[in-house]
């Protein structure tokens, strides 16, 4: 199962290492426990977006480069067939998707919200 905050601290991780930076200089530098950024590097903890925008400060790249490549990453895992979602979900009980133009549904996949939109 690929999650994002693994494939965060993934990105994260590698930057730093790409930078021969150490990760005391950079939670020194991103005002952020050791440990912490540690967790985040290893995809045990979840980061805010104040302290990804911190952390790629102290990196010096931006956020929405770090952003594009968890994205990329997350696109491959998809098209993997990878579960990118908690848990692995039978095919049976996954949402159906339309087959036809974007945004449009078949009336009977969700009545209610057909409803609501007609409304």
């Amino acid at each position: 199962m690929v999650l994002l905050r693994q494939l965060l601290g993934d990105v994260l991780r590698r930057l730093r290492v790409r930078q021969s930076r150490t990760l005391r200089e950079v939670s020194t530098l991103a005002r952020v426990s050791l440990g912490y950024l540690s967790e985040v590097e290893r995809g045990q903890k979840e980061a805010s977006s104040e302290l990804l925008a911190s952390i790629c400060g102290a990196l010096g790249v931006p956020l929405s480069q770090v952003l594009r490549e968890v994205s990329d990453q997350f696109a491959l895992a998809e098209l993997q067939h990878a579960p990118v979602l908690a848990g692995d979900v039978p095919e049976r009980e996954r949402l159906p998707i339309a087959e036809t133009v974007p945004g449009s549904l078949p009336e009977s996949v969700f009545p209610e919200v057909n409803d609501m939109v007609a409304a």
